[in-house]
């Protein structure tokens, strides 16, 4: 077992214990939608004998961070070919390694080793990278290349076992440099520099080509392209981890908003949708638990001050737990000082300025307190039984009725009095007490 095996135990009943908090919380907002992806792997086909014109080449473009999403559909794709007339798969790549996936990466690796369809790996067109845990594609690939002139490929021990190169072969170049294709070319950790798909793709073994009018080769067997799927992509962008902390943190707030208005609007359904989404997110990444308690504390401390309307003790301790839990979100992984201030001093400012604000505003209006509120005849939005949600002049008001007295939906009301942010209400006909002597008894 290497040294490093318990750190990982150690990280990994982490994460284990942070998917658990954030399941809870999809739980409570969208009744258990799933956190994690499936295995997408598919079943050994059988192989089938192909004409020369049903082969082609199956390109498969590796966009961004290796996360569960895009592995499982690389894997997918791997697989569906040895059922096809595929006569090699290229992983068209650009990536920076995975985040808290290791595992799934290695499964890619094993997958590519023991694929009947020879796998190439180009890193390209120009300007793109493989850094990290991508790399490990690299080495397990039967062919490989870099795109020249700016397209670059980190050097690892793995890369440099599995392409027969020594440390001390490397010259200027150390372990962990990133090198561009000329230089990789140079030191054998690539077979070609090619700048384009095409020209990587002629280079494949079974690959049949013709040489044109102007004496280049061009491939006679076709490619065939292939990327995520649009709901993919979606679930591949929500994984990054500068995205997953946005949704989260701005689902929790629209949540909060939520609760200060009365019925479901349009910020609790946005709310829960970019809630769920964030906790997708965060669930395939390496988040430490402390960090999302303390998120979920700030939010509990925002709204304590927020239903007083003045921010006070509370504000500040959500203020100090929001920037803490920001930062001790991910383990390993740190996220841009732009996204931080986005995310701590937009929520921040949020809660103490914008927030109470709109609470005044909306609760606070010259029509609470005046005398001809009381006997306002409204409709029941929800049943109120003794709670519930009622229709006064066509705005939604938080309202309560006599326990004796529940009222049905769309029943007429009448307003009785009001007690603080609450209407209380009473049926139109058959209230347990006049609502003129339940004022008189106040008075």
């Amino acid at each position: 077992m290497s040294e490093r095996s318990p750190h990982r135990h150690r990280s990994s009943s982490r994460r284990r214990a942070a998917r658990t908090l954030l399941a809870a919380v999809a739980l409570l907002v969208g009744g258990g939608a799933a956190l994690g992806p499936g295995s997408g792997t598919a079943a050994a086909q059988p192989e089938r004998a192909c004409a020369s014109d049903d082969e082609f080449v199956a390109v498969v473009q590796v966009s961004g961070r290796l996360d569960p999403v895009l592995v499982d559909f690389v894997d997918g794709e791997i697989r569906d070919a040895a059922g096809t007339c595929a006569v090699a798969v290229v992983l068209q790549l650009n990536s920076n390694g995975a985040v808290g996936n290791e595992g799934g990466v290695d499964d890619l690796v094993a997958t590519i080793e023991d694929s009947s369809v020879p796998v190439a790996v180009w890193v390209g067109p120009t300007g793109n990278r493989a850094t990290g845990a991508a790399v490990e594609l690299l080495a397990a690939a039967d062919t490989t290349g870099v795109a020249k002139p700016r397209a670059s490929i980190e050097v690892t021990a793995g890369l440099l076992s599995a392409r027969g190169v020594e440390p001390t072969d490397l010259g200027s170049t150390d372990v962990g440099d990133r090198v561009n294709a000329e230089r990789a070319l140079e030191l054998g950790l690539v077979d070609t520099d090619a700048a384009a798909i095409g020209d990587f793709v002629i280079q494949l073994p079974g690959v049949e080509t013709e040489v044109n009018d102007d004496g280049r080769a061009e491939p006679v067997t076709t490619a065939r392209f292939s990327k995520l799927p649009i709901l993919g992509q979606l679930m591949h962008t929500v994984s990054s981890p500068a995205v997953a902390y946005l949704l989260f943190v701005i689902g929790l707030s629209l949540l909060v908003f939520e609760l200060f208005t009365a019925g479901v609007g349009l910020a609790g359904v946005v709310g829960a949708g970019s809630l769920l989404l964030g906790c997708y997110g965060l669930a395939s990444l390496p988040v430490q638990p402390l960090g999302v308690g303390l998120l979920l504390l700030a939010m509990f401390g925002y709204s304590v001050d927020i239903q007083t309307g003045v921010p006070r003790v509370w504000s500040g301790i959500a203020t100090a737990a929001f920037a803490l839990g920001s930062l001790l979100l991910f383990d390993g992984v740190s996220l841009s000082w732009v996204t931080l201030i986005i995310g701590i001093a937009g929520i921040s400012l949020a809660m103490i300025s914008g927030m109470p604000t709109m609470v005044r505003s909306r609760f606070s209006t010259p029509t609470l307190g005046r005398e001809w509120m009381v006997g306002e005849m409204g409709l029941a939005r929800t049943a109120i039984s003794p709670d519930g949600v009622v229709t006064v002049r066509d705005a939604p008001w938080r309202a309560r009725t006599n326990r004796a007295t529940p009222i049905a939906k769309d029943d007429p009301i009448r307003v009785v009095a009001i007690d603080g942010l609450v209407l209380e209400v009473e049926p139109e006909e058959g209230a347990a007490q006049d609502y003129r002597e339940r004022a008189k008894q106040r008075t």
